[in-house]
């Protein structure tokens, strides 16, 4: 099955990251950064299926090289906290070859990018675990006509209300920047991500391949799906081992109650075209053939007489008609239009028990975290304490020695105060018993789906029952027109 995924990232000095790292690791290649003179050696990685590098028309050919393209972006760049590279992350079509693929991320590369000025370094990878994708490194600098680079914003003066400029109390003027390129707009990467996911289905339907890609979230696209929790990266490497996470369960729950959800939504609708198509059909029938069934005629008068003539002959289906109609009796549904009634009911009540099932689903990974991190917190909490004691000629080596218990105690203090604010009381045992609350919750709604399921099933042996019954008149009818014209 196809999948869309287009992430979209900043390489910014100011957060230790190197444009000139990122091309060399996702290269596979051994590049010195002139900037700060580390060698960045990864031609020992791999999974590496192609590298290439595109350029606009006023670019230097000498960009060719990816050493000397993103050792010029690291030079022009003086900021301490210079935005580097903008990095495109695509997950590639299964269903075409490693040709095809290539072919796809070149024409949108070409189509987005190098043709409004920027360089392009792509990378594909694929490790043959089912994840081939791409990375696309992007210049964020213009480039001049002659082939230097440009200014990536210029400085506006303001004017009041008489085409005067605005002067300061320190007696410079009042100045706005202006970005010289419209590719750190918003709207851009929403252009971006419809871009790959039209281009993708386009290259899809040339190969004859029937799936669909969509940019759109769940929400966007009407779909009522509960979102997968994110997994971790120590999570995600225990389950590319093959061993079983916590969060890996709860992904596997959720994804077994969308199938169920998409089921269901999948045989209303069938359900509702059915209903639907009834009332079509009659009005195509012929004038002179009696209609078989209509959509106010008693369905309970119609079940009783099919199951008093069956048991006179002893059918198989008796049971069957026997069990719809006790159903259409205990719901008092007795038409055609009722029974329509009673499955856009069914639609609605699956619809609001799904929504209220993805927010209880939020509150449980949102508690859950919530725990982890708490917990991650108290746990380092003594060695941040005495780290923070030592003399700085001491903290490099302490930090050294415990560097990864620091990193998860200071990732769990930035997560605390982001979703406690000012509050620092750390209320596991209140969380813990809101947890177990709201995971009750989840399984009483998720039985409610589960009983949705079984009153959907129920009105499709209906539906069974009143098909045959159909055709049985329409076989009666066909016989009735035979004589007469013998």
């Amino acid at each position: 099955m196809a999948i869309y995924h287009l992430c979209i990232k900043i390489i910014s000095r100011g957060k230790g990251k190197s444009a000139v790292a990122a091309s060399a690791y996702r290269s596979g290649e051994k590049i010195k950064n002139e900037y700060d003179g580390i060698v960045h050696d990864f031609t020992r990685k791999g999974g590496i299926a192609h590298t290439e590098i595109l350029l606009p028309q006023n670019a230097p050919q000498a960009f060719l090289d990816r050493g000397t393209l993103w050792n010029s972006v690291e030079k022009i760049e003086k900021s301490k906290n210079s935005q580097l590279a903008r990095e495109i992350e695509i997950a590639l079509p299964k269903e075409l070859n490693r040709e095809k693929q290539i072919e796809l991320v070149r024409e949108y590369v070409k189509d987005n990018f190098v043709n409004v000025g920027m360089c392009a370094d792509i990378a594909l990878h694929d490790k043959n675990d089912g994840n081939p994708h791409a990375h696309i490194l992007l210049t964020m600098r213009p480039l001049n006509e002659d082939t230097t680079w440009g200014a990536k914003s210029k400085k506006e003066y303001i004017l009041d209300e008489n085409g005067e400029k605005v002067k300061l109390k320190n007696g410079n003027y009042k100045t706005r920047k202006i970005n010289t390129t419209d590719w750190n707009e918003q709207e851009k990467a929403e252009q971006w991500r419809k871009a790959w996911a039209d281009i993708t289905n386009k290259y899809l339907e040339e190969n004859s391949i029937q799936e669909k890609v969509d940019h759109r979230s769940y929400q966007r696209q009407g779909i009522e799906q509960i979102p997968t929790i994110h997994l971790g990266v120590s999570a995600t490497q225990m389950e590319k081992k093959g061993i079983a996470t916590d969060r890996g369960n709860i992904n596997r729950e959720i994804k077994h109650q969308n199938m169920i959800l998409r089921e269901i939504s999948r045989r209303i609708k069938a359900l509702l075209n059915w209903i639907r198509g009834i009332g079509k059909e009659e009005k195509t029938e012929n004038e002179n053939t009696k209609s078989t069934l209509t959509p106010k005629e008693n369905l309970l008068s119609v079940l009783e007489n099919l199951i008093r003539k069956n048991a006179e002959n002893h059918n198989t289906d008796l049971e069957k008609y026997i069990e719809s109609y006790q159903l259409l009796k205990e719901k008092n549904i007795t038409s055609l239009s009722e029974l329509k009634g009673n499955i856009l009911a069914l639609r609605d009540k699956n619809y609001k028990t799904t929504r209220v099932l993805k927010d209880v689903e939020k509150k449980v990974d949102d508690n859950t975290k919530l725990i982890e991190q708490a917990e991650k917190y108290l746990k380092h909490k003594d060695i941040y304490k005495a780290y923070t004691k030592l003399k700085k000629s001491k903290q490099e080596y302490f930090y050294n020695e415990h560097v990864a218990e620091l990193i998860l105690f200071e990732s769990a203090k930035k997560y605390l105060k982001e979703h406690l604010g000012e509050n620092k009381t750390l209320a596991i045992s209140k969380w813990k018993s809101e947890l177990i609350t709201l995971k009750k919750e989840k399984k009483s709604l998720y039985n409610q789906i589960l009983e949705i399921r079984e009153e959907v099933e129920q009105a499709e042996k209906v539906k069974t029952c009143i098909e045959q019954l159909q055709e049985h008149s329409k076989q009666l009818t066909q016989v009735k027109w035979n004589e007469l014209d013998l």
